[in-house]
C-alpha cells in the first residue's frame, strides 16, 4: 500500500527540542571499530554513539549497500547516533571488501545471497555484535539497510530476530515463503523508488501479497520519480541506468524513518 502523510512539529515537540538543544551542543559522536566473527570469517563493523549519554539506548543495525561498509554505511551510523541510538555498521562481506565497480559488487553480493541461510546467520552476527555492547538496551533494537542492506533487514525478519523494527530503503523486497511469514516479529517500514527497474513490479506485488498474508505490521511509502539508490548522494557517480540521487525522497524517507523508531522502540 501506498501512504501520503503530512507531519507537523507539535508545539510540545517544539519545547523538547529546545530545552535539549543545550545538551546536544555538548555531546559528542563517537565511532569505534569493532571486530566479530560469523564462523571463521573475521568481520569488522563500526559501532557509533553519542558519549554523552549514560545510559543504555536502543540499538539499530546498519546494512550497507552492495558496494560494501564504505563511509556512506558508517556516515548512516553516526546520523543514528546523533539522534540518540547506538548504532552497529555491519560488515556483510569480511576482509574490508569496499568498491566502486559494480562487477565486484554483485559478484560479493551473490556469494552472500545464493545460500539464505548463511546469508541471515551473517546478518544475525552483526545484531549479536550490536547486542554485545553494554551501552545497547537490549530489549530496544530496529535494523535499517540500503539496497542489498535493505533485502538483508528482511532477511532478518524472515529469520525470526527479535528486533521492533525493520526499515529497507530502496532494498531488493525478497518475497517471504509461508514459514517465514510465520517468523515475522518486527514491524516493517519499506521505502522504494516508482522508477526503480532493478525491482519488477511483480516482485513488489507478490512481497506485498506475502506481507498481507502474514498478517504482520508493515507499510510501504512509494516516492514518484525516484530511482533505486534515491539515499546516496554519491548514487549518480556509479553511472548505472536506473540509480540515482533524489534528494527530497532522501530527506523524505529518513524523516519518515524517525517518526518510525520512535513509534517501535520509545524515547
Amino acid at each position: 500500500m501506498k501512504v501520503h502523510r503530512t507531519q507537523a512539529l507539535y508545539p510540545s515537540l517544539v519545547l523538547a527540542l529546545a530545552l535539549a538543544l543545550p545538551a546536544a551542543a555538548s555531546a559528542k559522536v563517537k565511532m569505534e571499530p569493532v571486530q566479530y566473527q560469523d564462523g571463521d570469517q573475521v568481520l569488522n563493523g563500526f559501532i557509533a554513539y553519542d558519549d554523552a549519554r549514560t545510559d543504555k539506548r536502543p540499538g539499530v543495525l546498519v546494512v550497507h549497500e552492495w558496494w560494501g561498509l564504505n563511509d556512506y554505511a558508517k556516515r548512516r551510523a553516526e546520523m543514528l547516533a546523533e539522534l540518540g541510538y547506538v548504532a552497529f555498521a555491519a560488515d556483510m562481506y569480511g576482509d574490508n571488501k569496499v568498491t566502486k565497480h559494480a562487477a565486484d559488487a554483485k559478484g560479493w553480493m551473490a556469494q552472500i545471497t545464493e545460500n539464505q541461510d548463511a546469508w541471515q546467520r551473517r546478518a544475525l552476527a552483526g545484531l549479536e555484535a550490536l547486542k554485545a555492547s553494554d551501552k545497547v538496551d537490549g530489549d530496544r533494537l530496529a535494523a535499517i539497510g540500503y539496497c542489498f542492506g535493505g533485502a538483508t533487514v528482511m532477511e532478518l525478519a524472515y529469520a525470526g530476530a527479535d528486533l521492533d523494527g525493520v526499515v529497507s530503503f530502496h532494498g531488493a523486497l525478497p518475497v517471504a515463503t509461508p514459514e517465514q511469514q510465520k517468523a515475522i516479529k518486527a514491524s516493517i517500514l519499506i521505502t522504494h523508488g516508482e522508477q526503480d527497474p532493478h525491482v519488477p513490479p511483480k516482485r513488489v506485488a507478490a512481497f506485498k501479497e506475502a506481507l498481507d498474508a502474514a498478517g504482520v505490521d508493515w507499510e510501504m511509502v512509494t516516492y514518484g520519480g525516484a530511482k533505486h539508490g534515491f539515499t546516496n548522494p554519491d548514487a549518480d557517480s556509479y553511472h548505472i541506468d536506473g540509480i540515482a540521487y533524489d534528494a527530497k525522497a532522501d530527506a523524505r524517507s529518513w524523516a519518515l524513518m524517525q517518526s518510525f523508531l520512535a513509534e517501535v522502540l520509545g524515547p
